[in-house]
């Protein structure tokens, strides 16, 4: 019995070594932890109710995901039917819900034996505004939207490979446009004293919604804002909705 049960563990090593060793890079940028202003700052204008009032915020360092997670990479973690409209391995996985991204991450740590998960909605926003680097741009990576998203005015109202736009300050690409993307956090409106410096929120826990952040490719320039902000039930799924991973710079 005990050489049998070796047996499967040996054959069960080898099976999950085999499906890593097919796993796409997943390539992280370091986000110095720091202090910024979340929510409609000064120099954005039309911000939704939703966006304030602007307010302090300290994170603690992290790391987050160059790319959205491609089509590539679900398949090879997933294995089974690309849930996404418009097929291609380099484009953004989509139609996808909050608990379908779960999921997802739950399996690639097994895979990994790593801890990735969804940003925390504070978090995408901070690397979208090129954390401890923003130049303070009302998209992620500049003032003219068509230079860093796939958006309405240039998508033909489909998703483009990823990493096709320019970067932000970070070095992160379609933070603005291309697809949204699904937050950790339950969504609540801004309505807490915004002299107070909140530490590392993570949202409402309770909320029956879920935040999703950055705009698609069928987006205005309006909801592309790094200050923007969406939200919807985490069993819904769209064709304009994806997701990031994201990685404690220490995990325990």
């Amino acid at each position: 019995m005990k050489d049998k049960s070796f047996f499967v563990a040996i054959i069960s090593f080898l099976f999950v070594a085999s499906c890593y060793a097919q796993i796409p890079t997943i390539e992280l940028v370091h986000v110095q932890g720091g202090e910024f202003m979340m929510g409609c700052t000064g120099n954005h204008s039309d911000c939704s109710v939703n966006e304030a009032p602007a307010h302090p915020v300290k994170l603690n360092s992290y790391y987050i995901a160059k790319y959205e997670v491609t089509q590539e990479l679900w398949m090879a973690v997933m294995g089974s039917k690309n849930p996404s409209k418009i097929i291609g391995d380099s484009l953004p996985v989509t139609r996808v819900s909050w608990y379908d991204a779960q999921t997802f991450i739950g399996k690639l740590n097994k895979l990994t034996g790593k801890n990735y998960r969804l940003p925390t909605e504070a978090e995408w926003e901070f690397a979208a505004r090129g954390g401890n680097l923003s130049k303070n741009y009302k998209f992620s990576g500049s003032n003219t939207l068509e230079d860093v998203a796939w958006c309405k005015n240039n998508s033909d109202d489909e998703p483009h490979a990823v990493g096709t736009k320019k970067p932000n300050e970070l070095g992160l690409y379609d933070m603005s446009g291309n697809v949204y993307e699904w937050c950790s956090d339950g969504f609540d409106m801004y309505e807490w004293n915004s002299t107070v410096t909140l530490e590392n929120p993570t949202g409402y826990n309770l909320s029956e919604t879920k935040v999703y952040r950055g705009g698609g490719m069928t987006s205005y320039w309006d909801v592309c804002r790094v200050s923007a902000r969406a939200q919807s039930i985490p069993n819904s799924s769209f064709n304009h909705v994806g997701f990031r991973l994201a990685l404690d710079e220490n995990p325990e």
